[in-house]
């Protein structure tokens, strides 16, 4: 089987994500897409993240209408902080049986050659790519190993999100139902 993983720390998910997942699944030639949940982004500070596994919550609430989207915890159990080229070399070892391609935003394609072995990702793995408006895809864009594609994107952030609740403004269809029914179940992002 051939499995995406789209890597985020989903601080929460929305629906900007499912569009570009969707889009992903519905227009290459992937099986299924993994929804990798990072406990711990390098590049992104940790004190801003809500619990591991509220997140991995809400994930599973958001993919759980679409069969080809799955919510996946592999990074929980591995060292942290959270390497891609890590855990593909873990998932690769794990699970032989399946051809892993890495997706990400024409955002982190400029920047890949600042990550962690980023050779071993170029010659390894298939990396396929959507656009990001005012980003630079850099000299990568032209490597064999990466595809692009233009998935629809919308302009919505988790930080946003974060923002309308902790000042008490709805996030209604930034996020699907069964999303914002597990934050307000579990008073998420709220006022401190």
């Amino acid at each position: 089987m051939k499995i995406g993983l789209f890597f985020g720390s989903f601080n929460p998910i929305h629906v900007g994500h499912l569009i570009i997942a969707n889009y992903m699944v519905q227009h290459s030639d992937l099986d299924k897409i993994w929804m990798v949940v990072t406990p711990h982004n390098p590049l992104k500070k940790r004190s801003t993240l809500a619990d591991d596994y509220d997140r991995l919550h809400l994930v599973t609430l958001a993919v759980e209408p679409e069969p080809k989207l799955e919510a996946c915890d592999i990074e929980f159990d591995l060292p942290k902080p959270s390497y891609t080229v890590d855990t593909l070399t873990y998932l690769k070892e794990a699970h032989p049986e399946h051809d892993f391609v890495l997706i990400m935003g024409g955002d982190n394609l400029g920047t890949l050659h600042k990550w962690k072995n980023y050779e071993i990702l170029l010659r390894d793995y298939s990396i396929y790519v959507y656009h990001r408006p005012n980003y630079d895809l850099g000299e990568l864009q032209t490597h064999p190993s990466v595809q692009l594609f233009d998935a629809p994107l919308m302009q919505i952030s988790s930080s946003f999100i974060r923002k309308l609740r902790k000042d008490g403004k709805s996030i209604r269809y930034l996020v699907t139902e069964g999303v914002l029914d597990g934050i307000e179940k579990g008073n998420m992002y709220g006022k401190e």
